[in-house]
């Protein structure tokens, strides 16, 4: 790790964090209260992905809607209108509905194979945002003058690593310039993560052979073909899974890689004077044994 001590984390003039964790448990509201400060560099993954990797992709879904429209699509045709998505840190809306959820058409369900096609654009997409962290860091150095770094992971982040593998491209790149930090679920917290979810829904990565799995369990389940399913359904199905398939995954990166806070500690957060000795109690734990 970069900080071998709670100190040399507080004494350090440029301190660099990535968060990761499920989504719901504050990665980024976490970020927001360090950038307030004035003093951070606030670097959302999913906003990467969404701008500089899946921004053509969003958009030409966006305009293919739109030229079911006669009116619209003459318009487009003429290029009097410009179409494009307005994604922020706080609304990753046109990525989660670009990406889609699969089954019933007259719902607004994609075909299965068409939303495998789009998750294998995301993994790519997910994979080279998370590689952009260190140029970003030096980015934020040199021409905004930000010492202080946080790199807000998405939740997906434990499915396109390995984190028992040493030489991970992803977490190599990362832990030699950041300190990795798990925000770990709390017990019992699966309701109100899936609430959280059906209220906004945020991007998400499955592993090939977990999505197969669950859409097979899913059909097999509930008895239906592919175009019976409803799309909100198998989406909150899917991620109810996914919070315990994940938890090991994100145990290992931290026990691998860095360090681990609560939801509660997160919570209680209320700006970076906070967040940084929050940071240096989770520096003082005991490492777990190999």
């Amino acid at each position: 790790m970069i900080y071998d001590s709670p100190q040399a984390f507080l004494d350090a003039p440029a301190k660099r964090v990535a968060v990761f964790g499920m989504s719901g448990l504050g990665k980024t509201v976490l970020s927001n209260k360090l950038r307030e400060s004035g003093d951070w560099f606030h670097y959302s993954v999913d906003y990467r992905i969404g701008t500089a990797y899946m921004g053509e992709h969003i958009a030409d879904n966006l305009k293919a809607q739109a030229m079911q429209v006669p009116m619209l699509a003459e318009l487009l045709r003429s290029d009097s209108i410009y179409i494009g998505s307005n994604i922020t840190f706080g609304n990753l809306a046109p990525l989660s509905t670009f990406l889609g959820k699969p089954g019933d058409p007259a719902k607004g369900g994609l075909p299965f194979d068409e939303y495998k096609r789009r998750q294998a654009l995301h993994r790519r997409a997910e994979v080279n945002a998370l590689l952009d962290t260190v140029p970003f860091v030096l980015r934020a150095s040199s021409l905004y003058g930000y010492e202080n770094f946080i790199c807000d992971t998405g939740g997906s982040i434990c499915a396109v690593v390995d984190p028992s593998d040493p030489a991970d491209e992803v977490l190599r790149t990362l832990a030699a310039s950041l300190l990795m930090i798990w925000i770990e679920t709390p017990e019992g917290h699966d309701a109100e993560l899936i609430r959280r979810f059906k209220l906004n829904p945020k991007p998400i990565y499955y592993q090939p052979e977990l999505l197969e799995s669950l859409w097979s369990e899913y059909l097999d389940t509930h008895g239906l073909s592919e175009a019976q399913v409803d799309p909100d359904d198998f989406a909150v199905h899917a991620f109810s899974r996914v919070i315990h398939s994940r938890a090991p995954l994100y145990a290992a990166m931290a026990k691998n890689w860095g360090v681990s806070v609560t939801a509660g500690e997160v919570e209680a957060v209320r700006d970076a004077h906070d967040a940084e000795e929050m940071i240096a109690r989770a520096l003082a734990k005991p490492r777990p044994s190999a």
